[in-house]
């Protein structure tokens, strides 16, 4: 009758990440800051098309309407938020967050490296599965 092999005991190693490449960090967070962005505007243009095909426009319209009175005449939100306008507002926003996660992504890996120099950084154990 032959045995099963033991099985071995899962090694583990602990490591210190004390150092992070903010080139790396950057074009990181410079991909996943333009998914967003393109999600961003996406979801905008998406959920403006579904208020818009199930008559959320029209319900808000005359709402308005009743609560200004018919003096002012009637109210039309899509004049003030068209498809154009909200989609052009949302890439605008996009590019800003684009912007700005970018430059916070960087600023966050330069004070990291700072202060794991000063305290070494962060452990990490791994293990073999």
């Amino acid at each position: 009758m032959v045995r099963p092999a033991p099985k071995a005991k899962a090694r583990r190693a602990r490591l210190l990440v004390s150092k992070v490449d903010p080139w790396s960090v950057l074009k990181m967070a410079f991909l996943l800051s333009v998914a967003l962005g393109i999600v961003t505007v996406v979801a905008s243009i998406v959920l403006w098309t579904t208020l818009d095909i199930t008559g959320i426009f029209d319900r808000v319209n005359d709402l308005l309407t009743e609560i200004a009175g018919t003096e002012g005449g009637a109210f039309d939100l899509r004049a003030y938020a068209s498809l154009g306008q909200v989609a052009s507002f949302a890439t605008i926003i996009a590019v800003v967050n684009v912007v700005l996660l970018t430059a916070l992504a960087m600023l966050s890996a330069v004070l990291y490296n700072i202060s794991a120099t000063l305290v070494g950084g962060i452990g990490v154990t791994l293990t073999d599965d």
